[in-house]
C-alpha cells in the first residue's frame, strides 16, 4: 500500500522535478518516478512516508504552475471495500465515527492507523462495493469540526480472490467469524486486544483526566499507545462514569495507572479524603471463572497483589446490563498488579468462548448471535444488543424460522452436583434465566439408574430453547464443572414420532451418519424403544452447545419435513365433476 499515484501533472515537469519536491519536504521514496503525460507513479520505504506525501504535498504543492495531487496508487480490480480515512480530529469520540461511518452502510473492521500526525487515521472495509463507494463520495473533503476528510481507496486483495461471485448471497458475510460490534453501529476499533478495558470512575475526576482542551487525555493515549473512550454522555447526573480502553494488554494497564494517578493527584488538590478504589466492569459471563470454583481464583489474586476484591451482586444485572462491578482496593501499584491478573483471566475466558464460537459460526443462518447477549457487545457500553432491541434487519436476534415458530421440548442432562448453581438462591437463577430465554425451565426429580446427572426439561420455541440452553452450558463453564481448557460437552434428549425416527436414521443410517459427520455431535436413535403414550420415541444427541444446536435444528428440519408430506393434500373430489362431452 506504499505505492503514490500523482495527477495533475505539468507536461513540463521532469522526473528532477519530482525528486527536487520529494527532497525539499523530507519525504523518502524508494524508487524512481514514473513519469507520464499528466501524471506519475512512485513508491515509499513505507506506509508512513506514503501518508506523509499525501498530507504534505496533495493540492498543496504547485509544480509549473499546477497544484499536484497525490494518493495511493490502487489498480481498479482492487478497489473494493477498503478505505483510509485521514485527517480525523484528535479528539473525536469513536461512538461519533461509528455512527459517522455507519450512515453509509455496514462497517465490518475500523482500525486505527499509528502516524506521526495530531489526526487520526483509520483503515476502514464495508460489507459491499457500493457501500464504500458511497463513503468515499460523502466523506472525502467534507468538514468535522475543522477538520478536512481525506478519504482513498486502499488495495482489498479480498476482492481479487473473492472474485465476483465469491461473495454468497447479497447482504450476508461470506468470510470471517462473527464480529462482536452491534452490525448498526459497525465494529469498534480494535488495536490489538478484542476485550478492551473497562473502568467507571468518579464524575467529579472526569475533567482532570479529559485536561485542559483534551490535553491530559491526548497525552495519555499517545503515551500508552491507546485509544480511549470516557463516555460522559452516559447515565447523566450518574456519580460515576464509564472509560473504555482499547489498546494492547500492556497498554491498557499503563493507561489505567495513569488515570489512577490522575484522579489521587486531583482528590488531594480538591481535598476529596475518601478512598478511590479502582473499578473494572465486565461482562457477567466471564465472572464465573474469574471468581473460580469457591473463589479460589479470586483469593490467589488477592494474596498475590494485597488488594481486596470485591464484586456486585448478580442482582444488579438487567437485560440491558449484563456488566459487573469488580472493585480494588490498595495502593496504585496493588490495583495495577490485580487489574493485569483479573483482565488476564477475563481475556482468557473470552478467548475461550471466541474460539468454541467459531468452530461453529454458522451453524444457524440469519443467527445475531450478539444480540443474544452471549459475548461482549460493540457499543458504547460493551453491553450486548438485547433482543428487545434488534439490530435493522435483524429478526429480534434469532433466525426467521417462518411464521410463529413451534414450542419444543428438549431434555439436557446435567451433572447432578450442578443443580443447585442452575436453581440459585431462592431459585432466583432459574427464574431469571427462563425470563431472559422466554422458556419453561424445570428440573426433573432425580430418580433413574445414574444418580451423577440430573434432568432439565426446556420448553419454549427454537430461540428459547437456543437461548435457555446456551445459558444452562456458559454456567456449567463458569461454576467449573468442567476443567479450564475442558470443552462442555452434555447430552440432550428430543422426542419424535416413532413413524419419523426412520427419517432420522435414513436408509442404512445413511442420514444420521451425515448429521454427525456435519455438525460434530454424536446422534443416536436407540433400537427396540418401546414408544410412549404419545407414540414418540427417544433421539440422544451429545456434543458441545453449537453442535447439539445444529444437530436438534437439522432433526427438527426433517420432521417439519415429514409433517409436511403427512398433510392431506386437497382433494379434488369435493368439486362437482364436469361431465365429459361425447
Amino acid at each position: 500500500m506504499n505505492k503514490l499515484y500523482i495527477g495533475n501533472v505539468s507536461a513540463e515537469a521532469s522526473e528532477e522535478d519530482f525528486e527536487t519536491v520529494f527532497e525539499q519536504w523530507k519525504i523518502p521514496h524508494s524508487g524512481p518516478f514514473l513519469v507520464k503525460t499528466g501524471y506519475a507513479f512512485v513508491d515509499c520505504p513505507d506506509e508512513k512516508a506514503a501518508m506523509k506525501a499525501i498530507d504534505i504535498l496533495s493540492g498543496k504543492v504547485e509544480l509549473h504552475g499546477k497544484l499536484i495531487e497525490v494518493d495511493y496508487s490502487v489498480p481498479k480490480r482492487l478497489r473494493s471495500c477498503k478505505l483510509q480515512i485521514r485527517n480525523i480530529p484528535p479528539h473525536m469520540q469513536w461512538e461519533v465515527l461509528d455512527g459517522m461511518l455507519a450512515q453509509y452502510g455496514t462497517v465490518e473492521s475500523c482500525e486505527q492507523v499509528n502516524t506521526d500526525t495530531e489526526t487520526a487515521v483509520v483503515n476502514v472495509r464495508y460489507a459491499a462495493k457500493d457501500q464504500a463507494r458511497l463513503s468515499m463520495e460523502k466523506l472525502n473533503g467534507s468538514m468535522m469540526e475543522n477538520y478536512a476528510l481525506k478519504v482513498s481507496y486502499i488495495p482489498d486483495e479480498t476482492a481479487v480472490q473473492e472474485g465476483p461471485s465469491a461473495g454468497g448471497r447479497r447482504g450476508f458475510n461470506a468470510r470471517g467469524p462473527p464480529r462482536s460490534g452491534s452490525p448498526g453501529l459497525g465494529a469498534r476499533p480494535k488495536v490489538q486486544s478484542d476485550i478492551p478495558l473497562r473502568m467507571l470512575v468518579p464524575t467529579q475526576f472526569v475533567g482532570a483526566i479529559i485536561g485542559k482542551e483534551g490535553a491530559t487525555i491526548r497525552n495519555i493515549t499517545k503515551q500508552t499507545h491507546s485509544k480511549i473512550d470516557i463516555h460522559r454522555k452516559e447515565n447523566a447526573g450518574a456519580a460515576e462514569k464509564p472509560i473504555t480502553i482499547h489498546s494492547t494488554p500492556e497498554g491498557c494497564s499503563s493507561a489505567c495507572t495513569t488515570i489512577m494517578e490522575i484522579m489521587q493527584k486531583e482528590a488531594v488538590d480538591t481535598k476529596f479524603t475518601e478512598e478511590i478504589p479502582l473499578k473494572i466492569l465486565a461482562h457477567n459471563n466471564f465472572v464465573g471463572r474469574l471468581i473460580g470454583k469457591e473463589g479460589r481464583n479470586l483469593k490467589k489474586i488477592e494474596q498475590d497483589t494485597g488488594c481486596k476484591i470485591t464484586i456486585s451482586p448478580l442482582q444488579d444485572l438487567t437485560l440491558y446490563n449484563p456488566e459487573r462491578t469488580i472493585t480494588l482496593k490498595g495502593s496504585i501499584e496493588a490495583c495495577t498488579r490485580a487489574e493485569e491478573e483479573v483482565m488476564k483471566k477475563i481475556r482468557e475466558s473470552y478467548d475461550s468462548d471466541m474460539a468454541a464460537m467459531n468452530l461453529q459460526s454458522n451453524l444457524i443462518p440469519g443467527l445475531n448471535l450478539n444480540a443474544l447477549g452471549l459475548f461482549p457487545g460493540g457499543g458504547p457500553g460493551m453491553g450486548p444488543s438485547m433482543p428487545s432491541v434488534p439490530p435493522p434487519g435483524a429478526h429480534g436476534g434469532c433466525p426467521s424460522f417462518g411464521g410463529q415458530p413451534e414450542s419444543e421440548t428438549v431434555h439436557l442432562f446435567i451433572p447432578a452436583l450442578a443443580v443447585g448453581a442452575i436453581i440459585g438462591k431462592q431459585g432466583q437463577h432459574i427464574k431469571q434465566l427462563s425470563h431472559f430465554a422466554g422458556a419453561s425451565i424445570k428440573i426433573a426429580p432425580a430418580e433413574g439408574l445414574d444418580p451423577k446427572q440430573r434432568m432439565v426439561i426446556i420448553v419454549g420455541p427454537p430461540e428459547a430453547q437456543f437461548k435457555a440452553q446456551c445459558r444452562l452450558f456458559g454456567k456449567l463453564k463458569e461454576e467449573n464443572f468442567f476443567g479450564p481448557k475442558e470443552e462442555v460437552k452434555l447430552e440432550a434428549h428430543i422426542k419424535v414420532p416413532s413413524f419419523a425416527a426412520g427419517r432420522v436414521i435414513g436408509k442404512g443410517g445413511k442420514t444420521v451418519n451425515e448429521l454427525q459427520n456435519l455438525t460434530c455431535a454424536e446422534v443416536v436413535v436407540p433400537r427396540d424403544q418401546t414408544p410412549d403414550e404419545n407414540d414418540q420415541v427417544i433421539v440422544k444427541i451429545s456434543g458441545h452447545f453449537f453442535a447439539c444446536q445444529l444437530a436438534q435444528r437439522k432433526i427438527q428440519e426433517i420432521l417439519a419435513q415429514v409433517r409436511r408430506q403427512q398433510q392431506p393434500k386437497p382433494s379434488s373430489g369435493a368439486q362437482t365433476p364436469i361431465p365429459r362431452r361425447k
